[in-house]
């Protein structure tokens, strides 16, 4: 299977700024696309910002212009690079991996990190 490996969540001021790291391995899979998603107490789990291999992305319009999602296919790595941190934005942020099996193209495995907390003051 595909294990993902988060780090960089903590805690920062209002107008901070925090860059989450996401590490893909596992040599079965094929990783696709990746995304970070976001749980905020009492919300929803909500995709933040998703990035395909060829480095298409898209964002949620409440992170639009703050965040940037990156990644370094090579090292199967994604990046969420935040902002102008505001106290919404406190959350538990997970990776996602889309992935499939190689020379398997027919089924999409989706794997998800453990969760780096993101803790904006107020």
């Amino acid at each position: 299977q595909v294990q993902l490996v988060e780090s960089g969540g903590g805690l920062v001021q209002p107008g901070g700024s925090l860059r989450l790291s996401c590490a893909a391995s596992g040599s079965m899979f094929s990783i696709n696309s990746m995304a970070w998603y976001r749980q905020a107490p009492g919300n929803q789990r909500e995709l933040v910002a998703d990035i395909t291999s060829g480095g298409s992305t898209n964002y949620a319009d409440s992170v639009k212009g703050r965040f940037t999602i990156s990644r370094d296919n090579a090292k199967n790595t994604v990046y969420l690079q935040m902002n102008s941190l505001k106290p919404e934005d406190t959350a538990v942020y997970y990776c996602k991996a889309a992935t499939t099996r190689v020379g398997v193209l027919s089924s999409v495995y989706y794997f998800w990190g453990q969760g780096t907390q993101v803790t904006v003051s107020s």
